[in-house]
């Protein structure tokens, strides 16, 4: 449960009217009201009125603060579009099942509302995506990743381990039922924009069960009480924590930022909609969590004919939107939205 801000969103611009009538594209055919419906996030309802969805905060008329504490959305709910100005804006008329007594006009009054991600309110982005990477770990530095707890033994005098087998670890401190993760090691990412293809901006693990802890101890024994793949002794451990999602309007960063593709996570070479990557751009780089990025496929060596022939590459093509849900400081979590082509390492990303 967590504190939401719920405002209807009238007396701050982030642009002045002419500016946004001129600068904001709608859809040829953007209906004049939409019903929101249970699957649908913040991204998807902006694309039925906007073709550049991340626009959705200067259509809602939200300053800064509100655009970090957006006011929830419910399936029932009816988007309005209002033109009556001569300016495209956009009005919530609450459902009567989640409304205030204010309801009627289509007005709300700033307010406080305990609420969840479960209670059904519309998200950024799609929860189902990106909900391994908000409470795992999955990229962490080598010498925190070393000096965790390790998995040191099993039953019998097996190596391998599976769900429902009992493990002891060493170098573990926490109390009975505590639940942990379970990682083996990965591999460093170097950032591609180092000359020299040598500084390490983080290392990847790879996530690989739970366990919950059944005895303390100098050797403390615990459950697996999951496995994705096979546990070895020499897993590390990483206690569990529930990573809040920040549901952050999508938005550009104040300050232009532009990077590459260090990763993409399941495996793929190739990544598509709504799969994850890591840029080598972080919050010490001014990016946040809801910053919008385009991607760009990286420009082609073009074959020479000649040894006289200067190097020359093809244009960056634009293949997609990245919108940004999980910040450290030389890295981050996108996930990728509307793309036109594969994804791949290497690849640049810049801001609108």
């Amino acid at each position: 449960m967590r504190k939401t801000i719920i405002s209807l969103l009238w007396a701050s611009v982030l642009l002045s009217g002419t500016a946004l009538a001129d600068s904001l594209a709608m859809q040829d055919n953007a209906p004049d009201r939409y019903v929101v419906v249970k699957g649908d996030t913040l991204w998807s309802i902006s694309g039925h009125f906007l073709k550049t969805p991340w626009r959705w905060p200067e259509i809602w008329q939200l300053n800064k603060t509100e655009i970090k504490n957006p006011h929830w959305i419910y399936p029932g709910d009816v988007v309005l579009l209002d033109n009556s100005s001569g300016v495209p804006r956009l009005r919530l008329l609450k459902n009567e099942k989640t409304a205030g007594s204010n309801s009627a006009s289509g007005k709300l009054s700033p307010s406080i509302r305990f609420t969840s991600l479960a209670d059904g309110a519309t998200p950024s982005i799609p929860m189902s995506a990106i909900s391994p990477f908000l409470s795992k770990p999955l990229v962490i530095d080598n010498e925190s990743f070393a000096a965790a707890p390790r998995i040191a033994a099993g039953p019998d005098e097996r190596v391998i381990f599976a769900s429902g087998d009992n493990v002891f670890a060493v170098g573990l401190e926490g109390e009975v039922g505590d639940n942990w993760q379970v990682f083996r090691d990965g591999k460093n990412l170097i950032d591609p924009d180092d000359p020299e293809k040598k500084r390490v901006i983080g290392h990847q693990v790879d996530y690989l069960g739970d366990a919950r802890l059944e005895v303390t101890g100098d050797v403390a024994t615990l459950r697996l009480t999951s496995s994705k793949e096979e546990i070895l002794v020499g897993s590390r451990l990483i206690r569990a924590n529930e990573a809040p999602f920040i549901n952050y309007v999508p938005h550009v960063p104040e300050l232009p930022v532009s990077g590459r593709i260090v990763t993409s996570y399941g495996g793929v070479a190739e990544a598509g909609p709504l799969t994850t990557v890591v840029i080598n751009r972080g919050s010490q780089h001014g990016v946040d969590v809801g910053s919008v990025f385009f991607n760009y496929k990286a420009g082609r060596l073009i074959r020479k004919e000649s040894s006289n022939e200067p190097d020359r590459f093809t244009p960056i093509e634009k293949n997609g939107n990245l919108f940004i849900y999980r910040v450290f400081p030389e890295f981050a979590y996108g996930l990728v939205l509307d793309s036109t082509r594969s994804v791949n390492v290497g690849d640049e990303v810049k801001t609108p």
